[in-house]
């Protein structure tokens, strides 16, 4: 069952929707409830069925899940969501033990959160929200050597076949194409695309970078594109 609300426009005019995923159904009333006290619209799912239901004519400025029961791979099968922040929520620990973090953001989860009231968590959304980067003025299509990125249409083609990016390998040739032949540091490139303050090895960059040298080399064996610099990181040669 999902249920929806408006409110009136946050100042500046602009009234930005939250997604509640969630199987435990009063928290996810309480929270609506802080959401909406707070000016945003809010919506809550306990279904994937009816979260995705709704998700074809509703795209949310955030996404809350309930970490225990609720998944995001049918969620980030959508295109529009693909850029969508995702917190997980446990709401019955008082701390999320490491390697299940490690788990979460492996599978496209943006932030953890463990034993958090509807006012903290209100408040985390909030900053999330208004330090998102404009996109208005941003460019929406890049192009380095044979590799073409559409932001509006979020696809990419290589030597003009289209390719199969996660989320994350998205994100991170983003970066490559916004600055090419700049070198990224792996810890930078982690707060990019992770941002700052995520518990993340950097070996599992190395293993996102892997994975998208596999479809965008000619020969992934031996990279020239995304390049690995000695000691630093990596950059895409222009």
């Amino acid at each position: 069952m999902m249920t929806t609300q408006s409110k009136q426009p946050t100042p500046g005019g602009v009234t930005d929707a939250i997604l509640i995923f969630m199987k435990s159904d009063p928290f996810a009333q309480s929270l609506k409830k802080a959401f909406e006290t707070s000016g945003y619209r809010s919506a809550t799912a306990n279904t994937d069925t009816a979260a995705l239901a709704e998700l074809k004519s509703f795209t949310p400025s955030l996404i809350i899940i309930d970490r225990e029961s609720a998944t995001t791979a049918n969620l980030r099968q959508l295109r529009a969501l693909a850029s969508v922040t995702i917190v997980a929520v446990e709401t019955t620990a008082e701390t999320c033990g490491e390697d299940d973090c490690v788990q979460d953001y492996d599978r496209e989860i943006d932030l953890v959160l463990c034993n958090q009231s509807p006012r903290q968590l209100v408040a985390r959304v909030r900053a999330i929200l208004r330090r998102r980067t404009p996109q208005a003025q941003a460019p929406s299509h890049y192009g380095v050597g044979n590799i073409r990125m559409d932001l509006d249409r979020h696809e990419v083609t290589v030597g003009g076949r289209a390719i199969e990016l996660t989320p994350k390998e998205f994100k991170i040739l983003q970066q490559f194409l916004e600055e090419p032949g700049r070198v990224f540091s792996r810890q930078e490139m982690l707060n990019r695309v992770w941002g700052e303050g995520y518990a993340l090895e950097e070996h599992a960059l190395d293993v996102h970078i892997h994975s998208l040298r596999q479809k965008v080399e000619l020969d992934p064996t031996e990279p020239s594109l995304i390049v690995t610099v000695r000691g630093i990181g990596y950059k895409l040669r222009s």
